[in-house]
């Protein structure tokens, strides 16, 4: 028999390690492993999980791939990697992708036809989380009937809409939505972000709306959707181009800030960032002199989070230093100089 997989994608900041957090927790004693690959050279999504304190959430069954796509490094990455996870004495029951924010999805599931995958693995479905409130705020406002219809009359139309694309092929590819984040809307705000997410997807999508990725692993795992049989099927922007380009317009860099003894500090210099500057998505740690516990930092839009998650391990690096990812042409040198505190001119 097949091990399922589960492929989660979905844009920066929409739920996705709060959906697989949820699922490790839940879990009900069948053994899972997560694979996870982001865009950025400091792994906060897997620190994040090992933090969880999830009885059997283990190192060795969080793996995280080298940064950069996860499919540019399909041979030298990816498909070690699942032999690895295969070839166990006992292999994982059940195996949990959890893709860059900025990640094609299509690509990755093709990887599963890959001969030395198919025989052992099938791709259980693929789930796109969606931030509701983003959404609702136009971030990835677009037509897709006039977009598809510009693909199909040039397919070398250039993508002059990247977040807009990245949103509709994360969709289209889709065999579960989740509708994430939705006690952020009324009831109104919520009906129309449900019908602009209608016209994306296909006929035999299913949707299901949650808080903070609280979604029922007989939900999540057990789609039985063999995606990997169907995928050619599924519509993409880049069905006429090779590889994956999901991440050819952003860019990400790591602020190294020092010790912070006011984490509030930090907040407001994030909230200033955020405001002049596009950025898409900042997540990472500090180190709080005289706290025992590390303290996390994320923001999505204007929406910034920071909580402190674990204590420190005695031979950590003690070090506060924070990812920042946004669209390529933003000044980095002065949200850099921002957020630890300096003027920039």
């Amino acid at each position: 028999m097949k091990i399922p997989a589960t492929i989660v994608t979905g844009f920066l900041g929409a739920g996705k390690t709060s959906l697989i957090r949820h699922l490790l927790a839940n879990a009900g004693g069948r053994r899972l492993a997560v694979v996870i690959n982001e865009f950025g050279d400091l792994g906060v999504d897997r620190e994040l999980l090992l933090g969880c304190g999830i009885e059997g959430c283990d190192d060795g069954d969080l793996i995280e791939l080298p940064n950069g796509c996860i499919c540019c490094t399909v041979a030298d990455a990816f498909l070690p990697t699942m032999q690895r996870l295969l070839d166990r004495e006992q292999p994982p029951e059940h195996i949990v992708i959890e893709t860059s924010g900025l990640a094609l999805p299509k690509p990755l599931v093709k990887a599963f036809q890959w001969p030395d995958v198919t025989a052992r693995v099938t791709v259980d479905g693929v789930i796109a989380v969606i931030d509701a409130p983003a959404v609702a705020a136009g971030r990835f406002a677009a037509d897709p009937v006039a977009v598809q219809a510009g693909q199909a009359a040039d397919p070398a139309v250039i993508h002059d809409q990247p977040l807009q694309e990245l949103f509709e092929d994360q969709l289209a590819c889709a065999d579960l939505v989740v509708l994430n984040k939705i006690d952020g809307l009324d009831e109104r705000g919520l009906g129309v972000v449900s019908a602009e997410i209608a016209l994306r997807l296909r006929p035999e999508t299913k949707v299901v709306m949650t808080v903070r990725g609280a979604l029922d692993p007989r939900i999540a795992l057990g789609i039985d959707a063999a995606a990997e049989a169907s995928i050619d099927r599924r519509w993409s922007h880049h069905d006429a181009e090779e590889g994956d380009h999901g991440h050819d317009e952003f860019v990400s860099f790591v602020a190294d800030l020092g010790p912070i003894a006011d984490p509030g500090s930090i907040e407001r210099r994030l909230r200033s960032v955020l405001a002049m500057h596009d950025v898409l998505r900042v997540k990472g740690f500090l180190n709080v002199p005289g706290k025992a516990m590390r303290h996390v930092v994320q923001s999505v839009g204007g929406r910034v989070e920071r909580y402190f998650d674990r204590p420190w391990h005695e031979h950590e690096e003690r070090a506060s230093r924070l990812v920042v990812i946004g669209q390529k042409g933003i000044d980095m040198s002065a949200i850099r100089l921002a957020l630890q505190g300096e003027r920039t001119g």
